[in-house]
């Protein structure tokens, strides 16, 4: 074995009908270190990916790894060579438990016999949870998991195959702060054991914590690899993007008037007394530990989940929202944390989700006006610079970006006074983070009330004006722009009293 290289891709081309997805790739990854790789949504990261572990049959390069040249059929050739991977979109089996999902295509059975140790494949669960201390138990359904723990468990799932190599493609998208320290712990202790990481992120903060190499990807060609000791910040994003992103935070100036949204001695089963108010042009940022109640609060006030008491104050009147259609009708629009699970119509185009919630506005006499469905599509297409073929495509093959323009689009659409935006960057690219971040000044300028939910603290920082802070369903504090640091905006969100 090449002691020094661990995996050897060379010259990796894949084409699919009409797109050149990876052009001559060359990408190396040594034994016990973690390389990043970098780039926009689109660049071919995860393609890359799927060639390694034998999901696509590329058109020409070659593999070589753990000094022998590879050509994987299937996923599970990868797998009993020593590669794994976690990947960005989950996709546990709901109904089997935490141990079924672990085991699931390495069962341990009796001899001779169909039947599954059951007893025994949760001791080994329990004892791998152990291990990497998470504490989830093994007979819980996955349907009863929250986003976070499903992550954690894909994570653990891949590390029980003892792989010599582990890929993580956006570990890190949906868990909090104090989790991402934790993976990082058990990185740290993969990487003792000789393991190699490819890690796949957006969040640069993390890269330079636990990166030892960078590749960066820009469409479909290997740019550059460099050690993550010798650059920074600014040449990566130059190297992704093709150019220089001066501000990724694009915040301007609105005039911010009064209040259009208030929430009053709000109270439900995760969240108790809650006070909130955002007022005509303001950005409030919405901050918090994961299970802190962000999310609950705000998919109450839009109708998806009944609230025990309180009032929501619209243009000083009281409503009532006991769904989200009651929400739309009066002009509140909710961008949901997962585009993917509960915001995008995977199978159904560009147009047909950007109407989905004001669809009875183009019929007429029972008649759809097809001619006003896509002037109005198309005009969201320009303003918000969607990349697509044109509106008939299927929304499911745009990148996370661009899907997540689709879903602003659906609410710009109905011609929302108040915009609910949670997550809104999610597991999207540097360069499609500052678009959305440059709409949302945009949208504020023109006099929208926008809630920003957002797990990311520079994010909170960056775009808004006010923020609020909670703490296992409680608000603990309320900051402005100015007197906000993260430092404040953690200690709150731990529930720490000054």
């Amino acid at each position: 074995m090449n002691e020094e290289y661990l995996l050897e891709m060379k010259g990796i081309t894949k084409i699919f009908p009409g797109v050149r997805a990876l052009d001559d790739v060359d990408f190396k990854v040594r034994p016990g270190t973690v390389h990043a790789l970098l780039g926009e949504n689109g660049a071919g990261k995860s393609t890359l990916m799927k060639v390694l572990i034998g999901l696509y049959k590329a058109n020409s390069g070659s593999i070589k790894f753990n000094g022998e040249d590879v050509n994987f059929q299937s996923v599970n050739d990868s797998i009993k060579a020593g590669i794994s991977m976690i990947h960005q979109e989950l996709s546990p089996v709901p109904y089997m438990t935490v141990t079924e999902n672990i085991f699931l295509g390495k069962e341990m059975c009796y001899s001779r016999s169909p039947f599954v140790k059951d007893n025994e494949m949760e001791k080994e669960t329990d004892k791998l949870m152990k291990q990497l201390e998470i504490n989830i138990d093994p007979t819980k359904k996955m349907k009863d998991l929250t986003t976070a723990y499903t992550q954690m468990v894909e994570i653990a799932k891949a590390i029980s195959y003892n792989s010599k190599l582990v890929i993580m493609d956006e570990p890190t998208s949906a868990i909090t702060d104090k989790e991402v320290e934790h993976l990082f712990k058990i990185i740290k202790w993969l990487k003792e054991k000789g393991v190699a990481i490819i890690y796949i992120s957006h969040k640069m903060d993390e890269i330079f914590k636990i990166a030892d190499e960078i590749t960066v990807l820009r469409d479909g060609k290997s740019i550059n690899t460099v050690l993550a000791s010798k650059t920074d910040k600014n040449k990566l994003i130059t190297m992704m993007v093709g150019r220089e992103m001066k501000q990724l935070f694009p915040k301007e100036e609105a005039q911010i008037g009064d209040v259009v949204l208030e929430i009053k001695n709000f109270c439900g089963d995760k969240f108790d007394n809650i006070n909130i108010s955002v007022r005509k042009g303001e950005i409030l940022g919405l901050a918090g530990l994961m299970g802190a109640g962000r999310t609950e609060v705000m998919e109450s006030v839009f109708g998806i989940t009944p609230c025990d008491s309180g009032e929501v104050i619209l243009n000083n009147k009281n409503i009532d929202i006991k769904s989200p259609e009651d929400a739309v009708k009066h002009k509140i629009g909710f961008l949901t944390e997962d585009r993917k699970l509960s915001g995008l119509f995977l199978p159904l185009s560009v147009e047909d989700n950007m109407i989905m919630a004001n669809i009875d506005d183009y019929i007429n006499a029972g008649l759809i006006n097809q001619k006003k469905i896509v002037y109005d599509c198309n005009e969201m297409v320009d303003l918000l610079r969607i990349k697509t073929p044109g509106l008939e495509q299927i929304v499911k093959n745009l990148s996370g970006g661009n899907q997540q323009k689709v879903l602003i689009a659906r609410w710009l659409l109905i011609n929302a006074d108040v915009l609910i935006l949670d997550e809104p960057t999610r597991g999207i690219d540097v360069g499609a983070k500052a678009e959305i971040h440059k709409l949302m000044s945009r949208l504020a300028k023109q006099g929208k009330a926008i809630i920003m939910i957002s797990s990311e603290l520079p994010e909170v920082l960056g775009m808004s004006d006010r923020i609020i802070v909670m703490h296992e369903g409680k608000v603990t504090g309320e900051l402005s722009r100015e007197e906000a640091t993260q430092e404040e905006i953690m200690r709150l969100a731990a529930g720490i009293a000054s």
